[in-house]
């Protein structure tokens, strides 16, 4: 499995930045190969998306998507004000049982 680590601080700008997530997302869904992804921002603007899939070949398979593309530029030009992308291979994975909810 390849994890895609996407960190960034965004800027004040927001237009179509929700509009773009939500493509981008439902495209990343669509593709062979796609996992999951898990994303958190913190109030001061800086967050962290992380996208997991089952071989690095696939991961690069949504980085050529023409809105994808289109979204990086729009990042690079309004929406961030830095990012850093790391792409890794996850050699094992573990995890809890999540508690119950109380009501």
């Amino acid at each position: 499995m390849v994890a895609v680590i996407f960190t960034s601080k965004r800027t004040s700008y927001s237009e179509g930045y929700a509009e773009f997530n939500e493509e981008l997302e439902r495209i990343a869904k669509e593709l062979p190969g796609f996992i999951q992804q898990d994303s958190a921002r913190e109030i001061d603007g800086i967050g962290i998306s992380i996208s997991y899939w089952k071989e690095a070949e696939t991961a690069k398979q949504f980085k050529k998507v023409s809105i994808h593309i289109e979204a990086q530029q729009k990042g690079r030009t309004h929406y961030y004000e830095w990012y850093d992308v790391k792409v890794c291979t996850v050699d094992r994975q573990y995890n809890s049982p999540k508690p119950e909810a109380k009501l």
